[in-house]
Order: C-alpha cells, then sequence, then structure tokens
C-alpha cells in the first residue's frame, strides 16, 4: 500500500444547478501527477485508474457487428470516449455530456489529453441531459448507446439521473438503435431492476447482466454491464 502523503491543487471549479464540479491535481511526493474530477464533494474519476472505463468501451462495442455510430453518455475524462474511437469500425462518436464546464476543460486543454480527443473527426459533443438528448435524436439512427453516467443506479452523481434507468428514458434509448444495436450500461453492483426495466423496454428476456473482471490497483474486483439488444 502507497502511504506517502498526497498533495492537491484545485485546477477548476464550476457550479451549476446540480452542484459544485472540481478539477483537481494528486500529487504523491516523489510520485506522478494525476488529475481528479469531483461532483459535489464525491470522487467521480481520475487519470491513474482508466480500466474501468475502457473495459465498460472493450466490452459494449464487442455486442455489435458494426458499430457506425455510438452514443457514449457522460464525458468524464474522455476515456471510455477514447476507447470507442480506438475501433476502426467507428465512423460517428457522439458524446452527450451535461457539465458544460467539463467540455470547456477537455476543449481548452485544462484537461491536458482533451483537445486531442476532440480533434478527431469522428467525435461530436452535445451539451445537454443524455435522457433529453437520446428523446430528441431521430429514431433508428445509432448502433450503440453507451452509459457512463454513474457508477450504475446504485451510486449515482446526481439524484436525478435515477430516471435515466426508468423505462422511459430506456424507451428512448431504445428507439434510436438501429435493428441489432446495443443499449449497454456500466454498473458497479448487480442491478435487477435494472434488468426488470430493460426487459419491460426490449421485451421479455432481453436483457443480460454480463459480469466483467477489472483490475484495479492490483485488486481484481467485478462489475457488471447490463445490456438489451434490438432485435433484427
Amino acid at each position: 500500500m502507497d502511504t506517502r502523503p498526497l498533495d492537491y491543487v484545485e485546477i477548476a471549479r464550476a457550479e451549476s444547478e446540480r452542484g459544485v464540479l472540481v478539477l483537481r491535481e494528486r500529487r504523491a511526493a516523489g510520485g506522478p501527477a494525476a488529475l481528479e474530477l469531483r461532483a459535489n464533494g464525491a470522487f467521480v474519476m481520475d487519470t491513474v485508474e482508466v480500466s474501468t472505463e475502457r473495459a465498460l468501451a472493450s466490452a459494449a462495442l464487442a455486442l455489435v457487428e458494426h458499430p457506425r455510430a455510438v452514443v457514449v453518455g457522460g464525458l468524464g475524462l474522455g476515456f471510455t470516449m477514447h476507447e470507442v474511437l480506438a475501433d476502426p469500425r467507428v465512423e460517428l462518436c457522439v458524446v452527450v455530456e451535461v457539465e458544460e464546464a467539463l467540455v470547456g476543460w477537455m476543449r481548452d486543454g485544462t484537461i491536458r489529453h482533451g483537445p486531442g480527443l476532440l480533434a478527431d473527426q469522428r467525435v461530436h459533443v452535445v451539451i445537454a441531459d443524455v435522457a433529453v438528448a437520446l428523446a430528441e435524436a431521430r429514431p433508428a439512427t445509432y448502433d450503440l448507446v453507451l452509459l457512463d453516467v454513474d457508477n450504475g443506479p446504485g451510486y449515482l452523481v446526481h439524484e436525478s439521473n435515477v430516471a435515466l434507468y426508468e423505462p422511459s428514458a430506456l424507451g428512448a434509448a431504445r428507439a434510436v438503435l438501429r435493428p441489432g444495436g446495443a443499449l449497454a450500461i456500466w454498473s458497479a453492483d448487480e442491478a435487477p431492476d435494472l434488468a426488470a426495466a430493460l426487459d419491460t423496454v426490449f421485451g421479455a428476456g432481453s436483457a443480460e447482466a454480463l459480469p466483467l473482471e477489472v483490475l484495479l490497483q492490483g485488486r481484481e474486483e467485478r462489475y457488471w454491464l447490463y445490456v438489451a439488444r434490438v432485435r433484427d
């Protein structure tokens, strides 16, 4: 276990009706610096441990034969988007992020790797609530919708996000998918209520809970990918 003292330097801060978003640099004495994102004081993610974000994208991409157009719900620090863009089958990656400040930090280099990711011509960023963006999107437009807004319905960044896991919002996600497309939702724990809601929207027996083993700081952790497909 690393017991070196940590220093924190606030890099950027923004306030909205959802609360306070903070980007700070975390540095261990003699060690490399890391960026850390926090929402209302709660840890969201950092630039050191990104295996879960990458596992989410790679597992979801494997579900669809032709993921030409992908929606990523939640920008975070960009690592889910990065993994999506690494797949040469992807022709369009629409990233929906509700926090305008976070998008700005990616664009202006406050998040250092941000400008390089957003320079990819396949990326289109939409500043909106993902449930609203899906409801307003054209039907049958995408092959994969990947929700990385929270760590599942049991670990909400904002309480209002609970609606995203209910049949109305899940139905909007289904509507934007082409035949053969899939909706994939990351969860830290098993979420039987989410599976039931997916079955309601996509049809009985449509939902799958795929366990994913992820190595975090030398520890094996089990996460879950909840998936539902639109039948051809």
